[in-house]
């Protein structure tokens, strides 16, 4: 296949993305403290985020000509995101996500390089997209703090 290596990058980011957006969306329901209508909130907005962003992705694969393994053992195989704790503080809450995405940003500027190596300028776009959108969430959370 001409997008190997994008394609199996486009699947990590998939698995990372999947497992972060249910370890968000289990923060938001357990967050509680000063902060906790603020904190809901935001978390609510990132894990619908995530979920769109999701979708894109798995299209992505799709339109490569791949089919997605959309199942949660394989997302958790493939994923370097561990589940969340629903006993953290707001605090810890906010720093585990905050590392989970650098961890994303990470994966996402190699997949940029990989998927331009290839000539694959579209799935480039989504990955530069993805960072830009895990950036301003890292942005975000830190201010949080």
């Amino acid at each position: 296949m001409k997008n190997h290596q994008t394609l199996e990058a486009l699947e990590k980011i998939l698995a990372d993305s999947y497992v972060l957006m249910l370890k968000t969306q289990n923060y938001h329901w357990n967050v509680v403290g000063d902060n906790f209508k603020s904190l809901h909130e935001m978390f609510q907005l990132q894990y619908e985020e995530l979920f769109g962003a999701i979708d894109e992705l798995a299209e992505r694969i799709r339109s490569l000509g791949s089919k997605v393994d959309g199942t949660f053992d394989h997302f958790k195989k493939y994923s370097d995101i561990k589940s969340g704790n629903k006993d953290f503080n707001a605090q810890e809450m906010i720093k585990d996500l905050i590392s989970d995405h650098e961890i994303i940003v990470n994966q996402l500027h190699k997949s940029i390089k990989i998927s331009q190596q290839e000539g694959d300028e579209s799935s480039a776009d989504i990955f530069i997209q993805r960072a830009k959108a895990h950036e301003k969430t890292i942005w975000m959370l830190v201010a949080s703090l």
